[in-house]
């Protein structure tokens, strides 16, 4: 086993059956009183306040957060934008990458494997926001083809991770 994949699987053999029940619970209402959570996992408040305060520190819950309407925000166009790159140096990477963790338009950014290098989910209010998205882009650094396709519809969207089962060993 490597070192990368060590901490991942360390982590998944410490959460037990509640600690995922936790898991699902606050990805559906981060909101709810820890009372509340406990109630639905089957803990008192104290054992089940421990539980969330070390999967945070686990680094297993990362950070709890609003979510957010785009379309009522003004945010109604979504577009999805894959990038091809001449240049694979590690130099022209960060650079890139700098350049888009900059741009608040894009929401998601993956770096692929298969004929397109990178992925960005970007959301702006309409086409002439995003022409002036594409163009910051462009300008970034040398790319060798961006395909943009835009979102007629959402048909599914969700946060929640499926939390597996615990297997059984």
């Amino acid at each position: 086993m490597s070192d990368v994949e060590a901490p991942v699987a360390e982590t998944s053999r410490r959460l037990d059956a509640i600690d995922r029940k936790i898991l699902t619970v606050l990805q559906q209402d981060a909101s709810l009183s820890v009372a509340e959570i406990g109630d639905r996992v089957g803990l008192s408040s104290t054992p089940c306040w421990k539980r969330i305060q070390r999967l945070e520190a686990d680094g297993v819950i990362t950070r709890r957060v609003a979510l957010v309407d785009q379309d009522k925000i003004g945010l109604g166009l979504s577009v999805f934008v894959s990038i091809e790159s001449g240049d694979h140096s590690e130099a022209w990477l960060k650079t890139f990458a700098d350049a888009v963790a900059a741009m608040p338009e894009v929401i998601e950014f993956y770096r692929m494997a298969g004929d397109v290098d990178y992925m960005l989910r970007v959301v702006v209010a309409d086409m002439r926001a995003y022409d002036v998205f594409y163009k910051r882009l462009i300008g970034t650094v040398a790319l060798k083809n961006v395909t943009s396709r835009f979102a007629m519809e959402k048909i599914k969207s969700v946060t929640a991770l499926p939390v597996p089962p615990l297997s059984a060993a």
